[in-house]
């Protein structure tokens, strides 16, 4: 029989197969995981869900309708200098969707800043491209469209999570006024400027990338088609599953909702979207446009532990922009928002506070040393520790 592309059947198999295998091989270690989640739950975590004030249909300029949603602020709108305070542009990443930023979103509109979220083409609410459209450049242009029917005016704030972030790239590369004339602030959050090899800290991850290519749209299309066979597969695999989730998402223990959030976007992505982005991935490389945030104050924040974008990623940016301030978590990995809330809201805040005292005093970033801190999140593990105990206790009372 000649060889190609696997069939819905083959593809049946070969999750079968690695499931079985990966239960058996994974079975102590996804029983250690649950009970970790369970010990996770800590307050931060509480909700998971955190209404918009309001959402926008914006339209692209090759017409796919984009999902947007606009937080109004719930704390003091201005700075110190009486300056009104940037608005927040979050972008999320690859097979995630604006749902990953519940968290940020509740801390910045109680911290007075006005917040857009948007769901990126092929992901969450917002439409699919057409063929050929699932391009960072493309995305560059989407953010640029968001932009320009959300936030037309005043300072800007653009935070970008792995694909989100080399989109902001990709839109400071084609329209750069945006870049060097309205942002205050830019947040590199677990994501890469380009040049390096992605997913390429673990096998899985690699193997993943392969195995996507392999495929190709032609399977990916019959699954979408059939929902039924799909959650058939995705069940018969489900420990399995959930645990490379979190296995290939978070170095930390993190409750199951978070897990199950989680799960939801990754395993919600269309999979033809997923195959069609590929591509890109490889021939992307905005090291050059780096160059137009080179006066704006700029946060690299990555896990030491994200195998998708590693350190390495980051470093590269921090060389491309100077004064950029570059943090280092201890215990984390690519889904670093979900993972370690509560010190990504500190910094993102931060930033913004050091670019609106930066202006007020006219003080050019770029002439920061650059500043490089390792942080190890104790608070976190001694509240998981706390929790386990009192969880034992309440068991033995």
């Amino acid at each position: 029989m000649a060889r190609g592309r696997p069939n819905l059947v083959g593809l049946g198999v070969s999750l079968g197969a690695a499931g079985a295998a990966g239960a058996l091989g994974a079975a102590g270690l996804i029983a250690d995981r649950i009970r970790r989640r369970e010990d996770a739950a800590l307050p931060e975590y509480a909700s998971l869900i955190e209404p918009s004030t309001s959402v926008q249909a914006v339209v692209a300029d090759d017409g796919v309708v984009l999902h947007v949603a606009i937080d109004e602020p719930t704390g003091p709108t201005t700075t110190a200098a009486g300056r009104p305070k940037a608005t927040v542009v979050l972008s999320h990443g690859y097979c995630l969707t604006s749902e990953c930023w519940v968290l940020q979103r509740r801390a910045l509109r109680r911290a007075g800043y006005r917040v857009v979220s948007w769901d990126l083409r092929g992901h969450g609410r917002s439409e699919k491209g057409p063929g050929g459209g699932y391009q960072i450049e493309q995305l560059g242009s989407d953010l640029y469209a968001v932009i320009a029917a959300t936030a037309p005016e005043g300072d800007l704030a653009l935070v970008g999570h792995s694909m989100g972030g080399m989109t902001v790239m990709a839109m400071a590369d084609s329209h750069p006024e945006v870049i060097t004339e309205r942002t205050i602030a830019f947040g590199c959050i677990a994501t890469s400027p380009g040049s390096l090899p992605l997913a390429n800290g673990g096998f899985a991850a690699s193997a993943g990338k392969r195995l996507l290519e392999r495929l190709g749209p032609s399977v990916f299309t019959q699954l979408s088609k059939r929902p039924a066979l799909l959650g058939s597969l995705l069940k018969a695999n489900r420990d399995v599953e959930e645990f490379l989730v979190e296995r290939y998402s978070f170095a930390s223990p993190v409750p199951r909702s978070v897990v199950r959030l989680t799960a939801k976007m990754l395993l919600g992505t269309d999979l033809a979207v997923m195959s069609d982005f590929v591509p890109t991935f490889d021939t992307y490389d905005k090291i050059a446009a780096l160059a137009h945030f080179a006066h704006v104050e700029t946060l690299v924040f990555n896990g030491v532990a994200d195998i998708l974008t590693p350190p390495a990623h980051s470093e590269l940016i921090v060389k491309g922009i100077p004064g950029s301030e570059h943090v280092l978590i201890r215990d984390a990995g690519h889904v670093i928002m979900l993972e370690h809330p509560d010190l990504l809201n500190d910094h993102l805040l931060g930033l913004f506070e050091r670019a609106e005292a930066g202006r007020a005093k006219h003080l050019d970033p770029g002439d920061k040393p650059h500043v490089t801190l390792v942080v190890t999140p104790v608070g976190k593990a001694r509240r998981v520790r706390e929790g386990l105990r009192a969880q034992l206790k309440r068991q033995h009372v």
